[in-house]
């Protein structure tokens, strides 16, 4: 039966877990270089796998966003290995230990810092998120069940077994990394009701993924539903500067969750800079969606209502309003926005610190690329997820998202009265 497969594997994983919980930074900084060094070895055969995927995606229609996720080549290959040799250098959570007080009767409290045991990740078409996954769950004690989609599970087996030889080279089970070998959807909602074996699940993929997770498991959710991040140009923003954070933002790569999908410019700004984003947007071919106040600026924008902001494109597209104040653009960004990224350019300090105090994101910018959303950018190594929830982790989640703390209590002998 499926329930019984899916709790097999979530038990095997919660036994492999306790042989990582054990083992100490050096040992586990070891084996991610196998990690590294075996991914590497097996670039032949990821990619043999990932051409045969990305050219089923290709007939099968698949938006220009998901091919992009899914392709590898060797140069992101190795990228992958890197990223696992970044994980290395990182600090390793698991055991730091932080004074709390000591009480007046003597006991001593300190919290000290543990893995959270079995993390489920489910995605789509990303295989990379299987090497990121993998190394972040090892270094940080845990076990992991990678659920990969359909159209990128071969990549994800390959690239599995590369890391899973690695596990066997160290003489650790290789139930520490478990993927699921078949992506039917059924197994998945059997893998959503492991509560006793399964600590936490993190999605990563589309807002219809998240959702499906979310409501159907009985295990914790890291949820992230989509990325509608916003650039405002305030009244003392410097256009140049400006325009240039538009434009990494959302032509750089505008298939990813840190894209910018939102333009919201101070009307005092409006003549002077609408000219340039109009002039530059055409240059790279991006669509612009724009409100009554702006659309005289450019040449074939649509137009769009007061109620239909707030749109994830995932494309060179995005839509664009003119604003009163700060007030009405962080007003903008708590109705449409999506608690990933929001992106202030201004040169008034004091604007800049009521933006950042105010709105409501995981990630705020001040006169910074939203691009800059991102672990690896964020000094966490390889990203795990992003967190817009507000449980234990809010925003780019890396090696502490995947702990806890418990209490460590010592005495010399004080009994309750």
């Amino acid at each position: 039966m499926i329930s019984d497969v899916a709790a097999t594997l979530a038990a095997q994983a919660a036994k492999a877990a306790k042989a990582v919980a054990v083992l100490n930074t050096e040992q586990k900084n070891f084996v991610l270089q196998s990690f590294a060094n075996r991914i590497r070895e097996a670039s032949d055969a990821i990619i043999a796998a990932n051409k045969d995927e990305v050219a089923q995606a290709n007939s099968n229609g698949t938006s220009a966003a998901m091919i992009d996720r899914l392709t590898l080549n060797s140069e992101r290959i190795e990228a992958m290995a890197q990223a696992i040799e970044q994980i290395i250098q990182l600090p390793d959570p698991v055991g730091l230990t932080r004074q709390i007080e000591q009480r007046p009767n003597g006991i001593n409290i300190a919290k000290s810092r543990i893995p959270l045991g079995v993390i489920c990740m489910i995605y789509e078409a990303r295989p990379n998120v299987t090497a990121d996954a993998g190394a972040l769950c090892f270094k940080s004690g845990n076990a992991v069940i990678l659920r990969c989609g359909r159209e990128a599970i071969n990549t994800s087996l390959a690239i599995a077994a590369a890391m899973r030889q690695a596990l066997r080279d160290h003489e650790l089970p290789e139930e520490v990394i478990t993927i699921v070998p078949d992506p039917d959807r059924e197994l998945l909602l059997a893998l959503l009701k492991q509560d006793q074996f399964v600590d936490l699940v993190i999605p990563r993929g589309g807002e219809g993924l998240i959702r499906f997770v979310t409501e159907h498991s009985r295990i914790p959710v890291i949820q992230h539903f989509k990325g509608v991040c916003h650039l405002y140009v305030d009244q003392t923003a410097d256009l140049t500067m400006a325009l240039n954070l538009l434009l990494n933002g959302k032509v750089q790569r505008p298939g990813v969750c840190n894209a910018l999908e939102g333009l919201l410019v101070n009307k005092h700004q409006a003549a002077d800079f609408l000219p340039m984003v109009a002039k530059a947007l055409a240059e790279h071919q991006v669509k612009v969606h724009a409100c009554k106040d702006s659309i005289s600026f450019f040449s074939g924008a649509s137009a769009i209502a007061d109620d239909e902001f707030g749109q994830e494109y995932l494309a060179p597209e995005i839509a664009v309003k003119v604003v009163a104040d700060m007030d009405e653009a962080i007003a903008h960004i708590d109705r449409f926005g999506s608690q990933h990224t929001e992106v202030i350019c201004t040169a008034d300090q004091g604007n800049a610190e009521r933006f950042i105090r105010t709105v409501d994101t995981a990630v705020v910018m001040h006169n910074a690329s939203s691009r800059f959303s991102d672990g690896g950018e964020l000094g966490l190594g390889a990203e795990i997820g992003i967190s817009t929830s507000k449980l234990h982790a809010y925003g780019p989640m890396g090696l502490e998202a995947l702990t806890t703390e418990k209490y460590v209590v010592t005495g010399n002998g004080q009994i309750r009265n």
